[in-house]
């Protein structure tokens, strides 16, 4: 199944189930906003994350100042080739025209191309990836990768609240593995694009391993932890 959807570029990786809020400021994603609120109260409110590889962001997130705006027209080259629709929760207009929204990631999609049309933000015409539903092996693969991420945790940052409440569902944790460990972006779109949850976990079972290793051994080392760990994405 092929579909078109309004996108927005951005120096993140969403995943299916994760939270991500985003200040609204330029006039072409003030329009999208509005256009999403007003569909029909039964359709899809929703519009795609990809991830930029180069060029300039779209909004900036959570309040943040924006960046500059795109100096030249994005092509499907400067994307990541998968990314995943959000879903709007909650809008709150700004006095000024801006937006605060809080959106909840929901559908993987690849991308086929990218244009600006006659709307005024970016479309790209997409392939829809198949939902998940964790198989044999995802279910006892889950369990192993829960012990090493929150071993993971314990050396990164042994006050997080990460786990705090942990998902029971395979996919869902796989989702949230990817989207809180400190990865390169390339890694979270190998994460993104896995064919299946039995995939993702075995990935990132390596994944987190290796960075456990590293952490344990800059443990040694008589500078802060924080300074050495790979900064998160701004996003």
């Amino acid at each position: 199944m092929s579909n078109r959807l309004p996108v927005f570029p951005l120096g993140t990786v969403l995943f299916p189930g994760l939270v991500l809020p985003l200040h609204i400021f330029e006039e072409r994603y003030r329009t999208l906003v509005r256009e999403l609120v007003a569909g029909p109260e039964d359709g899809p409110h929703e519009f795609g994350v990809v991830t930029l590889r180069r060029g300039a962001e779209a909004p900036a997130p959570d309040g943040a100042d924006g960046p500059a705006q795109e100096s030249v027209p994005l092509v499907v080259d400067d994307l990541y080739p998968t990314g995943c629709t959000a879903e709007l929760r909650q809008v709150t207009e700004l006095p000024d025209g801006r937006y605060d929204i809080m959106t909840v990631g929901r559908r993987r999609f690849t991308l086929k191309d990218v244009r600006q049309g006659d709307e005024p933000y970016l479309t790209a015409e997409v392939d829809w990836l198949p939902d998940e539903s964790p198989d044999e092996m995802a279910e006892l693969l889950a369990p192993r990768a829960l012990a090493a991420f929150r071993g993971y945790l314990e050396l990164l940052r042994p006050d997080s609240e990460v786990l705090d409440a942990v998902p029971g569902d395979a996919t869902v944790l796989s989702h949230l593995i990817a989207a809180t460990a400190q990865l390169t972006t390339d890694e979270r779109q190998l994460l993104l694009s896995a064919p299946d949850t039995t995939t993702r976990l075995r990935t990132e079972l390596k994944l987190l391993n290796r960075e456990s290793g590293l952490l344990a051994r800059v443990r040694a080392v008589p500078v802060p932890l924080s300074d050495l760990a790979r900064p998160a994405s701004p996003n």
